[in-house]
């Protein structure tokens, strides 16, 4: 029983964290940023992202069809999971199209 648990609990995690990806790689999309390229800035050691990959093959969809997604909400989703280091990046690129706006 507790194995069993401890499966469903991992299956949750999983499927919350391909969620979490689908999240920063759309709102990537909407914004017109390359999903990879950020990455790659926030975690220049690894090579690719599977998951990234998969999201990217089957789940995301064109900017005109998505619905919008607040820059906080993918600050914070990114942060619930830990990856802050993304979350900068994202942030930076906030920051960016804020002051080319201002500009």
């Amino acid at each position: 029983m507790n194995n069993e648990m401890n499966e469903k609990v991992i299956q949750s995690y999983l499927h919350d964290e391909k969620m979490m990806i689908l999240v920063y790689a759309q709102w990537c999309i909407n914004n017109e940023l390359d999903p990879r390229a950020l990455y790659q800035q926030a975690y220049p050691n690894q090579i690719n992202n599977q998951e990234l990959e998969i999201v990217l093959a089957e789940l995301t969809v064109s900017k005109e069809e998505s619905e919008p997604i607040e820059n906080q909400v993918v600050i914070q989703v990114l942060q619930l999971f830990g990856n802050d280091d993304l979350a900068f990046v994202v942030q930076n690129e906030i920051n960016k199209k804020k002051s080319e706006r201002k500009a």
